[in-house]
């Protein structure tokens, strides 16, 4: 019996393999890739582009981007607002366009989230040699500038037959549907082989359905933690971003209802509890709440749930000062629940806390303590209305004013994006999370520029939904690029653009580190050659507009906050802008963060600044 085949070239052949994709688990089933970004460069115009062409919107759905870079930032926040069911592929061509592909697929990988990779490459048969755009290598020939992917890939294949695709394909989906896996995947593709002709086997465009398992934890695991809960007199529950990943915030709720273990929460775990519930203690470590990393402090027993331990969640291994403490990590990645020497609960995050509120059924923590850190929950509260209030609503607002004003116009279900500066510290310790998809802080890699691509990203995916992009002008400055695209597909985008002269976070970190702020206000030099003089001139509103948003201008607390209702109820995307007051009014961090000061130095400030560095370092610890 002759076998069936369909001769297509491999550019043609991969968007059909990608559009019969899908994911699976609890029995609904997700389009893994579920469109595709590109630019086009000669690297993939004659190749995926042509493909794209071929296939109808529906098959695979293309949108055309602007940066590269934000295209992948565009293809992560829509597969995290999807819980990392679906994601989207980028194209781009060869040399720079795909070198621009890197810190994309460093922020997808750092935070665990997929993404496909589909970078132009150099002639696989050599015949144009060198290439435009090509590095040449002296000892190593079949080097190109995709290598520097490797690193950041959590799958790379360089494609340089036709028939080579079949298993790379296969493998690339494995690894985008696996969450222990996941991350960037590259495919690497010559361009002379994307056009190259192949009898392709019809069953590899057969519709495949990925199975998203939901591991259960080990019977011994289990155990071990259930004693481990039960002997502690201080648990403290630290969710992450598996928790969000894993549908499991309902989970978690029944576990602290029924025992009573507070939660603290860390930027991609906010959220996991509303912020109203008696035990959500907020943000935790350098950016936390005072109560969270009080309690955090004195427990002797820490239960890591979807958690990665960043610096930012232990206070660069400060916080957890017990001298008994121990840890329990719940984890579906091995390589994360060993850390901290923890006890291991190798599981899904959903299947692992279900198992341990049957196990642990009857047990409940000391009510002193529970009445204990509910006051200190009371008076956090208290902390965050005085940073929102304005005392005059005709002023101008400052940076925790703006948030207090966000607050009181957004509804549960918005989606609040943030990525880098010193937003994601205001946001860590002040934000009133009211739903599981809410709060959306990139703080894995921090990266400036992903907050505009991110918002178009998520709005994709959940298009009913009012998506707030919070920017300062640094940030803005960085990558705006995308607005474009925005206004191209009519996404109803609101972009909160704040202005204060400056890389206001780092700014802040060098006067506290013995920097002095040195390079990080927007100002004109003064005759000593300083940054000090007055602020540039710039008018970030204004370039906003050009780009095609609506733009409101608001200058008092009053006029933000009409601005903010204005924004969420539009059709078109908008970009309210303020200037803020300096003025100072988010609480100071309530634990240390580990930035080595300079040994020696000539300035008084630096001098300073390392006495004090002295002092906190020695509250380390390592986990044993």
């Amino acid at each position: 019996m002759s076998r069936s085949t369909r001769r297509l070239t491999v550019a043609q052949a991969l968007v059909r393999f990608l559009a019969a994709q899908y994911t699976e688990r609890d029995g609904v089933r997700h389009r893994l890739i579920a469109g595709t970004w590109g630019i086009f460069g000669h690297g993939n115009v004659a190749g995926i582009g042509q493909a794209l062409l071929e296939a109808d919107e529906q098959t695979m759905p293309f949108h055309q981007g602007r940066n590269e870079q934000s295209m992948v930032h565009a293809a992560v926040g829509y597969a995290r607002q999807l819980n990392r069911l679906s994601t989207q592929a980028v194209t781009t061509s060869i040399g720079p366009g795909a070198t621009n592909l890197v810190t994309g697929a460093a922020l997808a990988t750092v935070n665990r989230l997929p993404v496909l990779l589909l970078p132009g490459d150099y002639f696989a048969t050599r015949t144009a040699d060198p290439l435009l755009q090509q590095l040449e290598h002296p000892v190593s020939a079949d080097i190109s500038v995709n290598d520097t992917l490797r690193p950041v890939s959590r799958y790379f294949d360089r494609i340089t037959r036709p028939e080579a695709l079949i298993p790379s394909a296969l493998g690339a989906m494995r690894v985008l549907a696996d969450p222990v896996e996941t991350g960037a995947v590259t495919l690497a593709l010559p361009q002379d082989v994307q056009a190259e002709a192949y009898d392709w086997p019809e069953e590899f465009f057969a519709d495949r359905v990925w199975q998203v398992r939901r591991p259960a934890p080990e019977p011994a695991e289990l155990a071990d933690a259930v004693r481990a809960i039960k002997a502690a007199e201080r648990p403290l529950i630290v969710a992450g971003g598996g928790v969000h990943h894993s549908e499991a915030e309902d989970a978690l709720k029944a576990l602290v209802d029924a025992t009573g273990i507070p939660v603290a929460s860390t930027q991609a775990g906010k959220g996991a509890l509303r912020h109203d519930h008696p035990a959500d203690l907020g943000g935790i470590g350098h950016t936390g709440t005072a109560v969270c990393d009080d309690i955090a402090r004195t427990a002797d027993l820490v239960i890591g749930v979807g958690t990665r331990y960043t610096d930012f969640t232990t206070a660069s291994s400060t916080l957890f000062a017990h001298p008994s403490v121990r840890f329990v990590n719940l984890n579906v990645t091995p390589f994360d629940a060993h850390k901290l020497s923890a006890r291991t609960l190798v599981a899904d995050a959903r299947a692992g806390l279900d198992a341990l509120t049957e196990a642990l059924f009857g047990h409940r923590v000391d009510a002193a303590y529970e009445a204990e850190y509910r006051a200190g929950k009371q008076r956090w509260e208290q902390v965050v209305d005085a940073a929102y209030r304005a005392a005059d609503e005709n002023e101008a607002p400052t940076q925790t004013q703006v948030l207090g004003a966000l607050d009181a116009v957004v509804g549960d279900d918005d989606v609040v994006i943030n990525a880098a500066g010193s937003l994601p510290g205001d946001l860590h310790k002040l934000w009133r999370a009211r739903s599981p998809r809410q709060y959306h802080l990139e703080y894995g890699y921090s990266c400036m520029g992903y907050e505009i691509p991110a918002g178009i990203g998520v709005q994709q995916a959940a298009p009913a939904t009012p998506v707030w992009s919070l920017v300062g002008d640094g940030t803005y400055l960085m990558m705006p690029t995308e607005i474009v695209t925005a206004v191209q597909e009519g996404l109803p985008v609101n972009l909160v653009l704040i202005q204060n002269h400056g890389y206001a976070s780092i700014g802040g970190l060098s006067e506290e580190t013995g920097g002095e702020r040195f390079g990080t206000a927007y100002r004109y030099r003064e005759a000593d050659g300083t940054f000090t003089g007055a602020p540039l001139p710039v008018d970030l509103a204004a370039n906003a507009a050009s780009l095609g948003m609506d733009v409101i201008r608001a200058k008092t607390v009053r006029e933000l906050r009409d601005a903010l209702a204005t924004a969420r109820v539009s059709d078109r995307p908008t970009c309210v802008y303020v200037e803020t007051d300096p003025t100072p009014t988010a609480p100071a961090a309530q634990a240390w963060w580990d930035v080595p000061v300079a040994e020696v130095a000539s300035r008084e400030a630096a001098t300073r600044a390392r006495e004090t560095y002295d002092r906190n370092v020695q509250g380390r610890r390592r986990h044993l």
